[in-house]
């Protein structure tokens, strides 16, 4: 098995639990935070919808500069924006996966802060963490916000408290 197809099986099932998440959002509380240091729920949300991104930036680049290509922060308003930009994110990652060798996941990704080097590791590790522990990191956050709002949680590896 090639690692592309690999990362692809893999972001295919992830998205399946996180598309499980971002449905259960209440959109009268896209406003709520649970903490005053907290993103708004609906922030947090916008955020993981397009953290996809991350493979495409990985594989279409060397490097990744935070000083020059500064990260926008979007926030959307509704469940149906926030899954229109999650299918998207998540298809176009899935073309860029398909289009993947092996020595290109191989290869060096370097993220930079100006001058700085944040770290340098191999595309197939970035992809992994940029791409795929942030999401999962973000989604336990959003299902702690669910569990908050008294919103059934759906499980993600195997059946949730909610679910037995």
């Amino acid at each position: 098995m090639l690692q592309n197809d690999a990362f692809i099986a893999e972001l295919k099932y992830e998205a399946a639990n996180t598309r499980k998440m971002l449905e259960r959002i209440p959109e009268d509380k896209f406003a709520w935070k649970p903490h005053d240091k907290s993103m708004t729920i609906g922030r947090l949300a916008s955020h993981i919808a397009e953290i996809p991104v991350w493979v495409n930036r990985t594989l279409e680049a060397d490097t990744f500069d935070f000083a020059t290509a500064p990260l926008v922060r979007n926030t959307y308003e509704n469940t149906a924006a926030l899954l229109k930009v999650f299918e998207e994110k998540q298809a176009a990652a899935i073309t860029a996966l398909q289009n993947a060798s092996d020595e290109m996941l191989n290869a060096m990704f370097a993220v930079y802060r100006g001058e700085q080097v944040i770290f340098e590791m191999p595309r197939k590790v970035m992809i992994r963490n940029f791409g795929y522990n942030h999401l999962i990191h973000h989604r336990g956050q959003l299902s702690v916000c669910l569990r908050l709002l008294n919103v059934p949680v759906p499980g993600m590896y195997g059946p949730s408290a909610d679910e037995r």
